[in-house]
């Protein structure tokens, strides 16, 4: 069963209205207002109390292909609450690379996911690293000086400011050279108390960015994989990335309240993983490379996950008016009042991303969904 063209323009409104580009403002600045420094790659959640709780690293400048030789990259993982995303926003816990060393030195901090483990009752930090590590034997010799290989841990807790790092522990991992970095998790739980798992992985030669899943049973401790790609990438815009962010699960109200289950999912795409030159005699656009990619939306049955079909097939959906473009981690939830919150990495004029933040009120939300 797929959708009509009606609902899918329902889905693209929201989103457009949503990841309003220019109603956007900044709710966490990176360290210093410049190209290579930005904070984000995390989400945002609400607590039973309404508290509202966001995540993210700070991102300072360096070259990922060459390791810390060309800047200090990933440096620090940072949890923020707060009571409304227009109001300030206060640090309640960070995580250093030192810090997150529980099996290796940490070379880089990467993307995280908080979520409260409905089974438990726990907080749980899903946080990808690269660790100081080596490549596989067969490839060992394509891995640059100074470079580790990603992978994500699981941090428990009662409660997001007293996440206990004694807990840490590495829950997906790859030695395939086609899958070797694990990076940017995802993680929600289904109606049934299962836990998903989505990923961003990586090729040992950079040359590719796929969206993979893991699955945790009800009651089980351990992951299984899933999939290596539940998101195919596309042929234009996203021919070389396809990296979800974020599910949002759809409610049942206007032209959406008789049908099953469904979700809308924010992805990251890119054209190529560098940044390509573009003919000054052809239309420009923004391309899309890593670190900078572009926004895109895709939508699925719930009963049917993780089958994903792209809305945004030709182009992407969201594009900063700044800078190179480059919108990307989004994350969005209703919160408890029907209001539809969201944060992403928006790009500056001066080439920083900051952590951005905008919110739909529930009447907007029921007039855009409406039949």
């Amino acid at each position: 069963m797929n959708l009509n063209n009606s609902h899918l323009d329902q889905l693209r409104e929201l989103g457009l209205r949503l990841i309003d580009q220019n109603s956007a403002h900044i709710l966490v600045a990176p360290q210093k207002n410049q190209s290579g420094y930005w904070f984000g790659g995390g989400n945002i959640i609400q607590e039973e109390d309404e508290r509202i709780v966001i995540c993210g690293r700070y991102r300072n400048a360096g070259d990922s292909t060459t390791g810390t030789g060309a800047g200090e990259r990933g440096l620090e993982f940072s949890i923020f609450s707060g009571t409304s995303i227009f109001d300030d926003f206060n640090k309640i816990l960070s995580f250093s690379k030192t810090d997150l060393a529980h099996s290796s030195d940490i070379v880089s901090i990467e993307g995280g996911c908080l979520i409260k483990d409905k089974n438990t009752g726990n907080t749980e930090l899903y946080l990808s690293t690269e660790k100081k590590s080596a490549y596989p034997k067969p490839l060992i010799n394509f891995q640059k000086p100074g470079t580790g290989v990603w992978s994500v841990d699981l941090v428990r807790g009662v409660s997001p400011e007293k996440l206990d790092l004694k807990s840490i522990s590495t829950i997906a991992s790859s030695t395939d050279g086609n899958t070797l970095h694990i990076k940017d998790p995802v993680a929600f739980q289904s109606d049934n108390g299962d836990t998903q798992l989505l990923y961003c992985n990586h090729p040992f030669s950079w040359s590719s960015s796929n969206t993979g899943l893991s699955q945790r049973i009800k009651e089980e401790n351990s992951f299984k994989l899933i999939s290596n790609s539940v998101l195919k990438r596309g042929n234009s815009w996203d021919v070389a990335c396809s990296r979800i962010t974020e599910r949002l699960k759809i409610p049942k109200t206007g032209s959406f309240k008789s049908l099953p289950d469904l979700s809308i999912y924010f992805y990251d795409g890119a054209e190529c993983l560098r940044p390509l030159d573009q003919n000054p005699q052809a239309a420009k656009r923004p391309r899309g490379y890593s670190c900078e990619e572009l926004g895109g939306l895709a939508w699925g049955w719930d009963e049917e996950f993780p089958n994903i079909s792209p809305i945004s097939t030709e182009f992407p959906l969201f594009i900063s008016p700044h800078g190179t473009g480059c919108s990307r981690y989004v994350s969005a939830i209703f919160l408890k009042n029907g209001n539809l919150v969201s944060t992403w990495q928006q790009s500056q004029k001066d080439g920083s991303q900051p952590l951005v933040a905008n919110q739909l009120e529930r009447s907007e939300v029921e007039r855009i969904l409406s039949a």
